[in-house]
């Protein structure tokens, strides 16, 4: 049998030619120095002419150094963390993009670039015109960032260059390593964690990272989280709280990914279980609202002590725009939904869900991603020094009372007719349980309601509510008032009585009792405990009787006097009696007397001439359109008859006092009657009333007389006949006022 002889065997690659292969083989299977073959690539043994031969070909990779590297090379842009991360500053600056709202902007640079290249181009100085619509721009700039709708902020927050967690990260911090995976197989690239430093200070940084192209934004997934996600930043809580590492949260997703994959991977179960474990980390914890928070998606990652929103970021349940496809069935109102939904960093801030804003520069946090990182960063640290002051038990209590506290309803609000379709109809209380206050607040309110529709001339409402209200109240007080006066059970026994009879007729007997029972109740009533309760009812029903007869009148005159006025407008524009006016009016001017009872007599009679040509036409206009007009009233007689009312009732008045003071028991009564009145101001008794109903019956006697001078008689008489000339006015002497005795 022959004999191989093994000559040496070399190895072929980037390793030392001098190893042997008997080092070789012996360290295949546990790696050579250190390194297995399977990572070195494809390796081949076979037979050669002059021996065996081994061929290993070392596959390149990119090298990382971690944690740090010990000689970073200080020239390199970005410094330490550009040999650290594989997120780098992009190559190419974004593109820019200019959202609708957005446009009257760019008309403004665009002149401002045409000027440039025109001073560029011809040599001259636009300085002074360049300056001038810098500061326009400037200005609008100012005005439309300052009175953002909550749609425009939404799409804001979208912007495609806006910037990402990792930049704002990269921004604040020292040092920063990301950590990866879930430990589960996955790691989820729309979630980043890791540790960074912040002037010294370790934290754990976790949050959504969305795409800067469309490249990075489908790797990311556009920023919408699988459960892997967050299972991964499950996991660095569990090691932050471990180590004692205060926890930083970015939120800017849409909402977790909705697929059919990640629900059966369990996607609400890992949302859940993060809720579940933020509330019991013993580390204080900030949430930075830097975009769009979008439902469970944004809240796995934002159970926090203090929740941070950027001035533009937005915050919301469900998208403007699947909240309009729900409740309006069009995407189209959008705004509408975006305003309802109070889903702004201000409108949060009024509802305690978000507590700070952080401020971003005019234009949006893109137009400078530097600044905002900073202001960012005040806004952690400002926030960590507040809550690492609390113990452990404190913090945890703080974070529990912060979401306990969320939430708030509002009564009495009215509700809109189209939510009232499927709404069970609100049972009306039982009578009685509704207090006095409550009724008078609505009385109260329906004499407003009138009263503003009397000053736009339309009355619509209805208060025929109200009344029945009113009248199953009062049923209810006279009840109980029968109840009281034990009347009840006698009106029962009728009711039956009648119930029996065969015909339907009252017999003379039967109405002769029910009249003993009326008569009876009627004289008792004042007695009843509740009869304050009934009196003050049937005020109120009176009230709003009245009220609702004004209405139905004022609604039934109202086409009536724009009728009217829209007549007299038309006479007033007759040639012939608009030149007699200017004239007039020319005359009363020359004399320099504006109160007609100043006029002499040739000018008081040319304007009652004037005047009565003016109702003549007026009369005949609205005779010619169907109105029938009974009588005229004329204003100035009117002012004079009132004004010799006035005189005659301060007469009256003078001669009434004169009468006191020259009749000493009269005045001894009337002395006694105010402090009758003073003395039971408060709670009369019945004694008190009677005693003062008989002192103003003996007071009215004794200055009754007064009526009977010549004088003033003579004077009543002869104005009650000029009041009675004027068709329904004041015929009654209801102008004169009834005399003052005390």
């Amino acid at each position: 049998m022959a004999s191989v002889s093994q000559t040496p065997v070399t190895f072929s690659g980037s390793l030392s030619s001098a190893t042997s292969a008997s080092d070789l083989l012996r360290s295949s299977m546990n790696g050579v120095n250190g390194v297995p073959l399977k990572t070195l690539g494809k390796g081949h043994v076979g037979h050669g002419r002059k021996g065996l031969n081994i061929v290993a070909k070392v596959r390149k990779v990119k090298k990382h150094e971690y944690p740090w590297p010990q000689d970073p090379d200080l020239n390199v842009k970005g410094g330490v963390l550009s040999h650290l991360s594989p997120f780098k500053p992009l190559k190419e600056k974004p593109k820019p993009v200019t959202l609708e709202f957005e446009k009257p902007l760019m008309d403004l640079q665009k002149k401002i670039i045409d000027v440039q290249k025109m001073a560029n181009e011809t040599g001259l100085d636009f300085s002074d015109q360049i300056i001038s619509l810098e500061n326009k721009y400037q200005q609008a700039l100012k005005d439309l960032y300052t009175h953002l709708t909550p749609i425009q902020r939404v799409n804001i927050a979208r912007h495609p260059n806006r910037p990402t967690f990792l930049d704002h990260v990269f921004n604040i911090t020292d040092k920063f390593v990301e950590l990866h995976g879930d430990r589960a197989g996955y790691d989820d690239p729309a979630v980043v964690t890791g540790i960074g430093t912040i002037d010294g200070r370790r934290f754990m940084f976790m949050g959504h990272q969305k795409g800067r192209n469309t490249k990075e934004n489908i790797q990311r997934n556009f920023g919408m989280p699988t459960p892997h996600g967050y299972r991964k930043a499950l996991r660095m809580m569990y090691y932050a709280d471990h180590h004692g590492f205060p926890i930083v949260t970015f939120i800017d997703t849409p909402g977790a990914f909705a697929d059919l994959k990640s629900e059966e991977l369990g996607q609400g179960e890992a949302i859940a279980h993060n809720l579940r474990t933020m509330f019991g980390l013993k580390v204080p914890i900030v949430s930075i609202v830097m975009g769009e928070g979008g439902s469970g998606g944004a809240l796995a990652i934002g159970c926090a002590n203090k929740l941070l929103m950027l001035e533009n970021a937005v915050f919301y349940v469900a998208s403007p725009e699947a909240c309009a496809a729900i409740l309006w069935k069009t995407a189209k109102a959008s705004p509408k939904a975006a305003e309802k939904l109070k889903i702004t960093a201000n409108e949060l801030c009024k509802l305690q869900i978000a507590d700070g804003i952080i401020p971003e520069p005019l234009g949006g946090a893109h137009a400078d991603p530097q600044w905002t990182s900073m202001q960012i960063k005040n806004a952690i640290l400002d926030s960590m020094d507040e809550l690492e002051k609390m113990g452990t038990e404190e913090l945890l209590r703080h974070r529990m009372l912060k979401f306990r506290k969320i939430g708030g309803f509002q009564e009495g609000l009215p509700v809109d007719p189209e939510k009232k379709v499927n709404m069970k109809r609100k049972e009306e209380p039982r009578p009685g349980l509704i207090s006095d206050k409550a009724l008078q607040g609505e009385v109260n309110k329906l004499k407003e309601q009138i009263l503003k529709a009397k000053e736009t001339s339309s009355i619509n409402m209805d208060q025929n509510g109200l009344i029945e209200k009113l009248q199953r109240e009062i049923n209810y007080e006279f009840s109980e008032a029968a109840k009281a006066l034990g009347i009840e059970e006698k009106l029962s026994k009728m009711r039956e009585e009648f119930a029996k009879a065969e015909n339907e007729q009252l017999t003379p007997s039967q109405i002769k009792n029910l009249e003993n029972l009326k008569n009876e109740f009627n004289e008792n009533l004042a007695t009843a405990p509740n009869y304050g309760r009934l009196k003050y009812k049937l005020s109120l029903l009176k009230e709003i009787t009245e009220a609702k007869t004004f209405a139905e009148n004022y609604k039934k005159a109202l086409p009536l006097k724009a009728k009217v006025n829209e007549k007299f407008k038309e006479v007033l524009e007759k040639p012939t009696l608009k030149q007699n006016i200017e004239n007039i009016k020319a005359e009363i001017e020359k004399s320099g007397v504006s109160n007609i009872e100043e006029f002499d007599q040739e000018l008081k009679e040319k304007v009652l001439e004037v005047r009565e040509q003016v109702e003549s036409e007026f009369v005949n206009a609205l005779e010619s359109s169907g109105v029938h007009v009974t009588s005229k009233v004329d204003q100035t007689s009117m002012s004079m008859i009132k004004a010799r009312v006035d005189e005659l009732n301060a007469e009256i008045n003078q001669i009434i006092q004169d009468v006191i003071e020259s009749t000493p028991d009269l005045k001894n009564k009337i002395e006694i009657l105010k402090l009758e009145i003073v003395k039971d101001k408060n709670a009369p008794s019945k004694e008190s009333k009677e005693k003062i109903e008989s002192l103003q019956q003996q007071i009215k006697q004794g200055v009754a007389g007064v009526m009977s001078y010549a004088a003033v008689k003579e004077k009543y008489e002869q104005l009650q006949a000029e009041l009675a000339e004027l068709s329904g006015v004041g015929s009654d002497g209801s102008l004169i006022k009834e005399p003052i005795y005390a």
